[in-house]
């Protein structure tokens, strides 16, 4: 039965995880599984993570985690998984949940990335 629940949680994930695998391949990033979750980084990543509208170390798609290099990817690693968790959990409706909490955390004067119930969840893992 567990093997069942973890084949649909990654069936239910996946096309954010092809979506990244995909982004991955077209950016030329190095590849590397760990724990079941692909870990992509490289010089083109970096770029792109860095020029967000938020800054990032890392962004999780599905069970796809890009970094700005191999150490961003060690750093955060327990905050991504977070969001791999929440990615099994949501599905296809994560991402449109995600910026839906943020448009509305930010309409009300708040902070659409640190408050967004997503972020709070990850931030409560990390140890840094």
């Amino acid at each position: 039965m567990h093997r069942l629940v973890r084949w649909l949680s990654y069936l239910w994930a996946s096309p954010y995880t092809l979506t990244g695998i995909s982004i991955g391949l077209l950016l030329g990033g190095r590849f590397q599984c760990v724990h079941g979750v692909v870990e992509i980084s490289g010089p083109r990543i970096a770029l792109i993570l860095r020029r967000m509208v938020v800054p990032a170390f890392a962004l999780t798609f599905g069970h796809v985690v890009f970094g700005q290099s191999c150490e961003a990817l060690d750093i955060t690693r327990n905050h991504e998984r977070v969001h791999v968790r929440q990615y099994e959990r949501w599905g296809p409706l994560f991402v449109p949940l995600y910026l839906l909490f943020s448009a509305v955390l930010y309409l009300r004067g708040r902070d659409g990335y640190r408050e967004n119930p997503f972020e709070v969840e990850a931030y409560a893992v990390d140890d840094f």
